[in-house]
């Protein structure tokens, strides 16, 4: 009869991932202040009408570093599959948060199109996080099963309908007086929505689905 095992809480990691957690931890920091810093500089603000690049580019370079070093770095994948999966759902709680995208309609800052799908999806998520994270702890094999792939995939598929929904609306923003556009996106506060939480949410899904498939095959 065999039995599922959640990844070890870090503390209790093998002593050879420590050094990799602290490059990671590193790199997330100054991922974070260089979103910051390039975000108080103006450089992802683009003009009406035109696709956001700069923006798109800051939300693609980290997932391309991520399945490269996921793919060619064993003590980064080592790592990657021994993080607790209680851990990566709670952090997606935070996606309750996108009550905030519903009030930024309600006060005419984001448009509709998409303010509403972005906001309810990440809701979603975020409420029922806790549920994955009581079920993780209750039952360990809950990992391997059909319901945490399904959210996972969700969580997913909430993000890359937004950013889809979100690159669409800026392209064809007009630049109309009193027009309702994303722009805000591409300035801080809210830049750090989609150029440091978005690919953070992105790879700690797509972690928690090879842990998953890991498991139902083991």
């Amino acid at each position: 009869m065999s039995t599922t095992v959640l990844p070890r809480p870090a503390e209790s990691q093998p002593p050879g991932l420590t050094g990799i957690r602290l490059i990671v931890t590193i790199l997330l920091a100054a991922w974070f202040v260089l979103v910051v810093s390039l975000g108080a500089a103006g450089t992802f603000v683009g003009t009406p009408g035109s696709p956001p690049i700069a923006l798109a580019t800051a939300v693609a370079s980290p997932l391309v570093l991520f399945f490269a070093l996921f793919r060619l770095s064993p003590s980064f994948r080592d790592f990657a599959l021994s993080i607790d999966l209680r851990f990566i759902a709670g952090i997606q709680a935070w996606r309750w948060a996108g009550l905030g995208f519903l009030t930024l309609y309600a006060y005419n800052v984001l448009p509709a199109v998409f303010a509403l799908p972005a906001g309810l999806g990440d809701m979603a998520i975020g409420f029922t996080a806790p549920w994955i994270v009581l079920s993780l702890a209750r039952r360990p094999a809950f990992a391997a099963s059909a319901a945490f792939v399904r959210w996972n995939v969700l969580g997913i598929l909430d993000l890359v309908v937004a950013l889809g929904i979100g690159t669409a609306s800026a392209a064809l923003a007009s630049g109309a007086p009193g027009e309702v556009s994303t722009a805000p996106m591409a300035t801080l506060p809210l830049l750090v929505i989609p150029a440091f939480l978005v690919p953070v949410f992105l790879m700690l899904h797509t972690v928690a689905l090879l842990q998953s498939r890991r498991m139902a095959r083991d």
